[in-house]
C-alpha cells in the first residue's frame, strides 16, 4: 500500500478508549485504544506526549516506546499479538 502526501499526521488525541489521528488530507482515523496496549495503559501525559516520526508518516510516543504507522492504521491493522503477549508477560 503505498500512501500519499496528504497521508501525513497532522493530528493526534487520546481519550479513554480511543486513538484519533488527523491527516493532512482531511481524513480523521479513529480506533480503539485497545489494539495498542502500551497506549492503554499509558497514562493521559504519556499518550499527549507524541512527536510526527518517519517524514510525517509515522507517530512515536518517546514515554512508553510506541510507534504507529499511517498506513497500519489505514489498514486498521491492531498490535501483532506477540507486542500484546509480550506487555501481559512484563508486568
Amino acid at each position: 500500500m503505498d500512501v500519499s502526501p496528504g497521508e501525513r499526521v497532522k493530528n493526534v488525541r487520546c481519550t479513554r478508549d480511543s486513538l484519533r489521528v488527523d491527516l493532512l488530507d482531511g481524513r480523521a482515523i479513529i480506533v480503539p485504544l485497545a489494539w495498542y496496549p502500551r497506549l492503554l495503559h499509558a497514562t493521559p501525559q504519556q499518550r499527549a506526549n507524541w512527536k510526527i516520526a518517519g517524514g510525517g508518516y509515522g507517530i512515536h510516543w518517546p514515554d512508553v516506546d510506541e510507534d504507529l504507522s499511517v498506513e497500519g492504521l489505514l489498514r486498521g491493522l491492531p498490535a501483532p499479538r506477540v507486542t500484546v503477549q509480550a506487555m501481559a508477560g512484563a508486568r
